[in-house]
């Protein structure tokens, strides 16, 4: 019975990681093959949102970009790659989790692993396609540009964030 709870608890997490992967190095494949580098593909919603093929050394924001490619590694492969193996070993084993914990955690991994695979992949870099104007808000005239293991990334850490605020009124309850 026990074996068969761990197996159910499992199921969504361990379909959506890999499905997240998928999308994400397929949306890539796209845009690489169709899409020069360093150029804006397509334009939608009056130049609101734009299909663009960029590249990122490093992580968020660029951040990194400029370090030596030893350091990059350590930090932006090695150091992630742990942390992946880590939190999918802490989602199948933890007793603890809500359903929406796991399904954050997975959610999580699996836009980690989309930017691993790019980042051993792709010497030139990761690949980033989504840009979005922020109209000027906070000096910007564009949002940095991202990707779908990005927003996996991003979508997860909030749905963490959110199940620990419902979490806590459970227990308080």
């Amino acid at each position: 019975m026990k074996i068969r709870n761990s197996l159910s608890r499992l199921l969504w997490p361990g379909l959506v990681a890999p499905a997240l992967v998928a999308l994400d190095q397929a949306t890539k494949f796209w845009i690489v093959a169709n899409i020069p580098e360093n150029t804006i593909g397509m334009r939608f919603m009056n130049d609101f949102l734009w299909i663009v093929h960029s590249r990122n050394l490093g992580i968020a924001f660029s951040i990194g970009d400029d370090l030596s490619r030893l350091i990059r590694i350590a930090l932006f492969i090695l150091l992630p790659g742990v942390f992946m193996i880590l939190a999918t070993v802490f989602m199948a084993k933890s007793e603890k989790l809500t359903s929406l914990q796991r399904l954050a955690i997975a959610i999580i991994v699996g836009g980690g692993v989309g930017n691993l695979i790019d980042r051993i992949f792709r010497p030139a870099g990761v690949v980033d396609f989504v840009s979005f104007s922020l109209f000027g808000f906070l000096g910007l005239d564009r949002f940095f540009t991202f990707n779908v293991a990005d927003t996996s990334v991003t979508v997860g850490a909030c749905l963490i964030l959110l199940s620990g605020f419902l979490w806590d009124k459970e227990a308080q309850a």
